[in-house]
């Protein structure tokens, strides 16, 4: 039984990053979507697809890769889990190394990157860092 599907996609991204596949394979669901759809815009990863298959739905995460095919992530980490939530207000919202990643926040406007929550003052829940 998984207790934690974010953190299982974060690694399940991480690992096929670290082993040069150009695709991953991980079940769907709504938050995934909306985590995937930060990282798309923001440039992580090229692109994703729906796969509308019983009994269970998936999604394919096309990867991307620099020019020197090294991995655009170079590291993820799972900030609220679900054993310890954590929740900022916008003001205390991290900057991941130093602007140059991204923590993605969960807000009552939807799921952004903490860049967006600060200029829109949201507070909400740190699901992860991205750099």
């Amino acid at each position: 039984m998984m207790t934690d599907p974010i953190a299982d996609m974060l690694i399940r991204i991480k690992n096929a990053l670290s082993a040069r596949h150009k695709t991953v394979l991980i079940p769907a669901s709504k938050l995934k979507l909306a985590i995937l759809r930060v990282l798309k815009e923001e440039g992580y990863i090229e692109d994703f697809d729906y796969i509308e298959e019983k009994p269970q739905r998936k999604i394919q995460i096309n990867l991307k890769y620099d020019e020197n095919k090294r991995p655009v992530i170079s590291g993820v980490r799972r900030i609220s889990k679900p054993g310890r939530r954590i929740y900022m207000g916008y003001k205390d919202l991290p900057r991941v190394m130093n602007g140059l990643g991204i923590a993605i926040v969960s807000t009552s406007q939807g799921i952004m990157t903490d860049h967006e929550a600060r200029k829109r003052k949201l507070g909400g829940e740190v699901i992860c860092e991205i750099w």
